[in-house]
């Protein structure tokens, strides 16, 4: 079919949805409903044409003592799914909570997933689990990470707690070196957690590093859903 056939298409297609919006106008006000639906449904469409290409794949670092590492990830992905852009999550060091962004990720399907690979907190809180179990998922999430990477399907990824991961031995620097060098120029990746590497932070574009000054904790108010999990 010829590019102008198409666009006939789509302007016939056009007007007949805008005909269909004038139809339920006219009809009343019982009907209003079902106009706003339609017109949501039709921008809706406009929107899904508007994904945007990737200049150039950034390597952003989120990292710091202070909270809101995870959260800025989070709020990336808000803002890419706005351009249809594909985004997962990778979960190193979380896993045994029940997190919101898990549910949430539901809510933004198709443009964000979410995987777990973690066995949860490592050597703090409830962490019973032998170390080798630990480093045996750590592992498992290096390899899926270069994966989902190198796959052409995923727009940004995000390696979340992947720092704290290195700096604990649980993956090596060795492991890191890999997913950074496989990491493509046709997406975007933010490593997050706290005591980012040296070598890390030289070879990323952009880092912020999160400094506490105050925190709840420091007045006994402990974690709360919707905002710290």
């Amino acid at each position: 079919m010829s590019h102008h056939s198409d666009r006939a298409n789509e302007n016939l297609d056009f007007s007949s949805k805008i005909m269909d919006i004038h139809h339920l106008l006219g009809a009343g006000k019982s009907r209003l409903p079902y106009f706003f639906y339609g017109l949501c449904r039709f921008l809706d469409g406009k929107i899904m044409e508007k994904k945007i290409k990737i200049r150039r794949g950034l390597k952003i670092i989120y990292t710091g003592n202070g909270k809101g590492k995870t959260s800025a990830a989070l709020g990336t992905v808000i803002r890419a799914a706005g351009y249809n852009l594909k985004t997962i999550m990778i979960q190193f060091m979380k896993g045994s909570w029940h997190y919101g962004e898990k549910d949430g990720a539901r809510l933004l399907a198709p443009f964000f997933e979410m995987e777990q690979m973690g066995k949860g907190f490592y050597k703090i809180l409830d962490d019973n689990l032998p170390e080798e179990e630990h480093k045996k998922a750590a592992a498992a999430g290096v390899e899926r990470a270069i994966e989902v990477l190198t796959s052409g399907e995923y727009d940004l990824v995000i390696l979340d707690e992947i720092n704290v991961a290195l700096a604990t031995d649980l993956v090596s620097l060795d492991d890191v070196r890999r997913i950074l060098d496989a990491h493509p120029a046709t997406c975007h990746l933010i490593m997050t957690g706290r005591d980012a590497h040296p070598e890390v932070i030289e070879r990323a574009d952009l880092v912020t590093e999160m400094k506490e000054i105050k925190h709840p904790y420091q007045q006994g108010i402990l974690a709360q859903k919707g905002i710290d999990f």
